[in-house]
């Protein structure tokens, strides 16, 4: 299970990345709107991402509502969402499996008490996030002709290129 975990955070930042590479491609004033609601997309993707890391650490997390405020730039957002892509990988880079299924008691942000192991609160922050990419892409393809095509398998062959060989079919 922590191989799997490492291999879906690891496709989790690749697909973050694409979809920031993307974002930056939109006219910051024609389309203005459309980048402005990824943006409160992604930042409530990764408020939620925060929050989460602060219930697997056992520290508080600030966070009063699952979104701020304020809508960051795409620039701070991106450098942010990076940052905590890289603290999910570290945290799961020392992980040993049995402490995947530890129960842990925390408060939601709307007061509400919830418990979750620590494997389904990973599989929340990483399924969560593709629900919102999902909707960001959606926006993206609407407003441009470069959509995020950030699939699980278009990561694994662009990280291993040599897998596109492996189901080669012999020449006739």
């Amino acid at each position: 299970m922590t191989a799997m975990l490492r291999e879906l955070f690891g496709y989790h930042a690749w697909a973050n990345g694409d979809l920031f590479d993307k974002l930056e491609t939109l006219d910051t004033e024609r389309q203005a709107a459309t980048l402005h609601d990824a943006l409160r997309l992604i930042n409530h993707s990764h408020v939620v991402a925060r929050i989460f890391a602060g219930h697997l650490s056992g520290r508080p997390h600030g966070y009063l509502s699952d979104n701020t405020a304020e809508t960051p730039t795409l620039d701070a957002l991106r450098a942010a969402v990076s940052a905590s892509d890289r603290w999910y990988l570290d945290y799961l880079h020392g992980m040993p499996a049995p402490d995947l299924s530890e129960t842990i008691a925390f408060t939601f942000t709307d007061g509400d008490d919830g418990a979750m192991t620590r494997a389904e609160m990973l599989l929340h922050v990483a399924l969560h996030a593709g629900y919102h990419r999902g909707e960001a892409g959606r926006l993206l393809s609407q407003a441009s002709d470069t959509p995020p095509w950030d699939t699980f398998a278009v990561y694994l062959h662009r990280r291993e290129p040599s897998r596109r060989t492996l189901g080669a079919k012999p020449a006739a």
